[in-house]
């Protein structure tokens, strides 16, 4: 159990509050959010109803956002922008 600096029992949001730094600390807390974020957009796509096909603009532009994260190291957004792609 984990006691506070003035020897009392630490609360249940200190203890959340502990957990939150550590993760933010080890870079954990923004895989995890981004995680998170694609297994709710994974879970909330229909994978019943076709998707329409993409025009060569759509694809332009898609492609274009997509070297801008990877290019800017935003790893966490490209792995939520990419279907099926999964940060480990």
């Amino acid at each position: 159990m984990m006691s506070t600096s003035d020897g009392g029992q630490a609360t249940l949001s200190d203890l959340k509050e502990v957990l939150k730094d550590t993760l933010a600390a080890r870079g954990s807390l923004d895989q995890i959010k981004a995680r998170i974020r694609a297994e709710i957009f994974s879970a909330l796509d229909d994978q019943d109803v076709p998707k329409p096909k993409l025009s060569n603009e759509n694809l332009v532009i898609n492609e274009l956002i997509r070297e801008y994260l990877e290019y800017n190291g935003y790893r966490h957004a490209l792995s939520v922008f990419l279907p099926g792609k999964v940060l480990i």
